[in-house]
């Protein structure tokens, strides 16, 4: 069984706070099928890749969602990711190791 493809994803705006914020560090799996409910890096047509939630996988591809509803572009404005779409698996994120607490 070949290693999965490992690489890191830099977190670029806000679409995905509170879970993440811009200029985070992910580690993720290229390749693969992600599974309901984590975080993926998907390829819209004529943007820059993008962090979203994979929230439904239909025959059309997966739904996904941003985390903040106030910003950014999901699968409720464009429809479907096509699966080949989909590039990689959110694994965790490495940097920063912690957040200050906000009070």
């Amino acid at each position: 069984m070949p290693f999965p493809r490992l690489g890191r994803v830099l977190v670029a705006g806000r679409s995905m706070e509170p879970t993440l914020q811009s200029g985070d560090h992910l580690l993720v799996r290229w390749g693969g099928r992600p599974c309901v409910g984590r975080l993926v890096v998907v390829r819209w047509p004529g943007r820059p890749l993008a962090v979203k939630r994979a929230v439904l996988h239909d025959t059309d591809g997966w739904w996904v969602e941003r985390d903040n509803a106030s910003v950014g572009v999901d699968s409720w404005q464009v429809g479907p990711v096509p699966d080949a779409d989909v590039l990689a698996t959110v694994l965790v994120r490495v940097w920063p190791l912690r957040r200050p607490r906000v009070r």
